[in-house]
Order: C-alpha cells, then sequence, then structure tokens
C-alpha cells in the first residue's frame, strides 16, 4: 500500500479517536494540571495550621497519641497517622471509612497532647478532582467503569501521537523549523493546523510519558506487563499469603503500637524526614509503615511491614536496596507527573497538560473545515458519448 493510500486513512483513524476521546483527555489534561503542585498548595494553605510550637519534652509514640484520640468518642477510627522529624511539624490523621462509604475528613494534630488544631484546608477539593481525573466521578470509583474509560483514553492518545507525527511528517524531515515553528501570520484553518500539529510535536514526549505510565492505573495486565520487563526477578513479597490468611481467619485483636515503634526505631531509628503508619483494617494485625527521606511524598520511599500484635518485623522492601526497573517501578507516579526533575519538570509536565484541550478544540475545528471544504468541491460532470 502507498503512502497516498496509508496516509487518508491514518487521517480518518485519527480523526474518529480523537473526537471519540477529545472531552474524556481534555478533562483528565485539566485535571492533572491542577494537581500537578497540591503538596506545594495544601502546604501553603495550611502552613499556619500545621505548625506548632517546639517544646522541650520529646512528642507523643504513636500508640499514646492514637490512644487519646481514640478515648474521644466523636472521632472516628484512626486508620493511618502520618508524622514528621520536624519539631514544629503537626501530625496529620486520617480516619477508616463510615458504614455509609464515606470518609471522614482528616485532622491536624498536635504531636506533644494530642490536641485536634483542625481539618486541613484544600484535601476536599483535591480529592475530588483526583477522583475526577482517575474514575470521572464515576460509581465503584477504581472499581467502576471510570477506570476503564480513562484506560482507553490513554490507548487512545497513543494512537493519537502515533498517527500525528505519521501524517504530519515533512518533506524536509530533518529541519527543526520545518517540525517546530508555528506560523503565527496564518488565520482560520492553517493557524488552527498549525497550531495542532506544531505544539502536539511540542508536547508530543511529555504526552507519551504521561499515557505510557498512567496506563499502569487503568489496566492489571498492563501493569505485570511492565514489571515482567523493568523487573523480571521481583516476586510478591514473602508474608504476603500469610498475612492474607491472618487477616482472614483471625478474630480482631488488640494491637501492641509500642511493640510496633519498637521495631520501627531499631529498623529506622531517625533516619526519615516522614513516616506514616497504616493500621490494619478489620480483623487485620499488619501495620504497614512508610519512610520517607525528605518532606515529598515521592517513589523513594522504604516500607515495612510489622505484625501490629508482636512487634514482629514481616516485610522490609528499600528503596536503596532495588534494582534499576524497581525504582522505575516504584517512581511511576513520579515519572507520570514529571516531579522526578523536580519542579522544573512538575512545571513542564502542567503546562502541557494544561494545553490538552487545545488539540481538542482544534482537532474539531480541522474536522468541520474539511467536512465543509468537501461539501463544497465541484462534483465532476459526466459527458455521454454520442451513441451511449
Amino acid at each position: 500500500m502507498t503512502a497516498l493510500r496509508i496516509k487518508p486513512a491514518l487521517l480518518q483513524l485519527h480523526s474518529i479517536v480523537g473526537l471519540t476521546a477529545a472531552l474524556i483527555l481534555s478533562l483528565i489534561g485539566l485535571t492533572g494540571a491542577i494537581m500537578s503542585f497540591e503538596d506545594e498548595i495544601q502546604a501553603g494553605l495550611n502552613a499556619a495550621l500545621a505548625h506548632v510550637a517546639p517544646r522541650a519534652e520529646a512528642p507523643l509514640a504513636p500508640a499514646a497519641l492514637i490512644a487519646r484520640l481514640q478515648a474521644d468518642p466523636d472521632i472516628g477510627k484512626v486508620s493511618a497517622i502520618t508524622l514528621s522529624r520536624d519539631p514544629a511539624a503537626a501530625v496529620r490523621v486520617r480516619f477508616a471509612r463510615n458504614t455509609d462509604g464515606g470518609r471522614p475528613s482528616s485532622l491536624l494534630v498536635d504531636p506533644y497532647d494530642g490536641r485536634v488544631l483542625g481539618e486541613p484546608r484544600g484535601e476536599e477539593f483535591f480529592a475530588t478532582v483526583r477522583r475526577l481525573h482517575r474514575w470521572l466521578l464515576l460509581p465503584g470509583d477504581g472499581n467502576g467503569a471510570g477506570r476503564q474509560i480513562t484506560g482507553a483514553a490513554a490507548l487512545g492518545l497513543v494512537v493519537l501521537l502515533i498517527t500525528g507525527v505519521v501524517l504530519r511528517w515533512p518533506r524536509r524531515a530533518t529541519s527543526a523549523k520545518a517540525w517546530l515553528k508555528p506560523q503565527f501570520g496564518l488565520g482560520g484553518r492553517g493557524l488552527h493546523r498549525s497550531l495542532h500539529s506544531v505544539v502536539g510535536t511540542w508536547v508530543l514526549p511529555v504526552y507519551l510519558i504521561m499515557a505510557l505510565t498512567g496506563l499502569s492505573y487503568s489496566y492489571a495486565w498492563y501493569k505485570d506487563g511492565l514489571t515482567w520487563l523493568l523487573a523480571p526477578a521481583a516476586t510478591p513479597m514473602p508474608g504476603k499469603a500469610a498475612r492474607g490468611r491472618s487477616e482472614a481467619d483471625t478474630q480482631a485483636k488488640p494491637l501492641a503500637l509500642d511493640l510496633v515503634w519498637a521495631t520501627l526505631r531499631d529498623q529506622v531509628g531517625d533516619r526519615f524526614a516522614v513516616m506514616q503508619l497504616t493500621l490494619p483494617a478489620g480483623a487485620g494485625t499488619m501495620v504497614r509503615v512508610r519512610t520517607w527521606p525528605s518532606e515529598g511524598h515521592d517513589g523513594r520511599r522504604d516500607e515495612f511491614r510489622i505484625d501490629g500484635t508482636t512487634g514482629r518485623l514481616t516485610t522490609a522492601e528499600r528503596y536503596a536496596d532495588g534494582t534499576f526497573g524497581e525504582r522505575v517501578l516504584a517512581r511511576i507516579l513520579d515519572i507520570h507527573r514529571g516531579s522526578i526533575l523536580g519542579w522544573p519538570g512538575q512545571l513542564l509536565f502542567m503546562l502541557a497538560a494544561a494545553l490538552m484541550p487545545l488539540f481538542a478544540v482544534t482537532g474539531v475545528l480541522l474536522y468541520l473545515s474539511r467536512r465543509r471544504l468537501r461539501r463544497r468541491a465541484p462534483q465532476p460532470t459526466v459527458q455521454l458519448v454520442p451513441g451511449e
């Protein structure tokens, strides 16, 4: 098949996929841009509320802090606490879901006496934006149709990127000007085409990274394939099966969080900036602990699982001990949003995500203009030969 036959077919495919996914991709792009600096925005909104006056005495241990909170009948069941080594930082406490499926708002707590400081600002807003970004606010959240729709949109974006490059391949393919210089002097269809193709070339690498990493959050087969490719020797964490049996077959037991804390101090000491303890749900006994070397919650974290009744360390996964592929998998979210490159990468990815509606609008305008041009094209006349 010649190029003259391939390009019309690719244009048709590009148009169909673009028109189908335009709205979803625009929504995903805008919500992703909003979340790009979520941590920094929330830190600014809660700067005063999350600050406490350092004291001479040591902060409460997690067991004592949780006990004081649970003594208040108006406070729900604690599901996780996040504490900092900064003596002036408040502790963030999350709660388990209610019987109706809703989750109470987090609380900021004084680490020295357990006094509730208030609810962090902006949390509910960003939680809603995140659900919109990942699941389109459809019922079922990660188990509903929204996850499949956003995954299909990410696959569609890959198709758009590939067909878009082929369709605009210039005769002078080695010319940077032909690829990267927009023609702002044009108007109408010419300007729309220039913006759609040239700006699309600018952001193509970013969109490709976003799509290929985002697919791991939608499809288990894709995530398994990435794991096989990057970390073929990876196996399920030791103790995972045993943990499942323990949580399913054992009646609820009181947690000895003082033993958990002692094990953590032995394993981690003061070699962390932020620590998050997630308590087991239901009748489980396994406490999950994550530690970060810096204030930013990125993929460079160590993770431990400790039996909450005995304090026995079950698993320890340290980022520094992982292979290159395992580190890439651990930082897939940082790659997805560009934060692996620091704040310049975050800014670049944010701007690229915010530009997504531009391609939806210009793509629709180009499609409509093609339809008009086809309708205006003169129909071929039929001339009869004498005697026919």
